[in-house]
């Protein structure tokens, strides 16, 4: 097993890549596969939030690309800035993890959160890709992020003492 510790802003190409919805790219101990089928155990610093596009370094040196895996996400429009800014801050005061776009909100797939946009105004639609929502004013603070799973095996890691 790869062990990761490190983000990587070197110039290196990655060998491999973890595919991961956004709810484990929050979590900083994990043991999960590599698209290649690398076991790899993550322990990076508590508050890391992994992105699409970030790279990984083991401890062996190798390079690990972060990919942002397709999760099942509502998307909610409208034309009017304010009501789409109202609909923003009800999302926010449920705590809920936003990705904000031009004239779009999305969010992790929820029913009862869709039934609030839809009262708000808002034209919803079910999408699939990957979700990266704002990382917030506290931007390594505590996140309550949506569900989803990626395709690769994933199982939350304690390092052993």
């Amino acid at each position: 097993m790869l062990l990761i510790e490190e983000l990587h802003d070197g110039q290196e190409a990655p060998s491999d890549h973890l595919e991961l919805s956004f709810d484990y790219r929050t979590r900083s101990r994990l043991r999960a596969s590599t698209l290649g089928g690398v076991e790899v155990g993550l322990f990076l610093p508590r508050g890391t939030i992994l992105r699409g596009g970030q790279k990984l370094r083991a401890a062996d040196g190798t390079i690990i690309g972060v990919r942002a895996a397709a999760e099942s996400l509502t998307e909610a429009r409208c034309e009017d800035p304010l009501q789409l800014a109202r609909a923003a801050y009800h999302l926010g005061n449920r705590h809920v993890a936003v990705e904000i776009g031009e004239g779009r909100l999305r969010i992790v797939a929820d029913h009862v959160l869709g039934g609030m946009l839809m009262g708000l105004g808002l034209e919803l639609q079910a999408v699939d890709a990957p979700f990266e929502p704002e990382a917030g004013a506290y931007a390594h603070g505590h996140q309550h992020p949506g569900e989803g799973a990626s395709g690769a095996r994933i199982h939350e890691y304690r390092k052993s003492a």
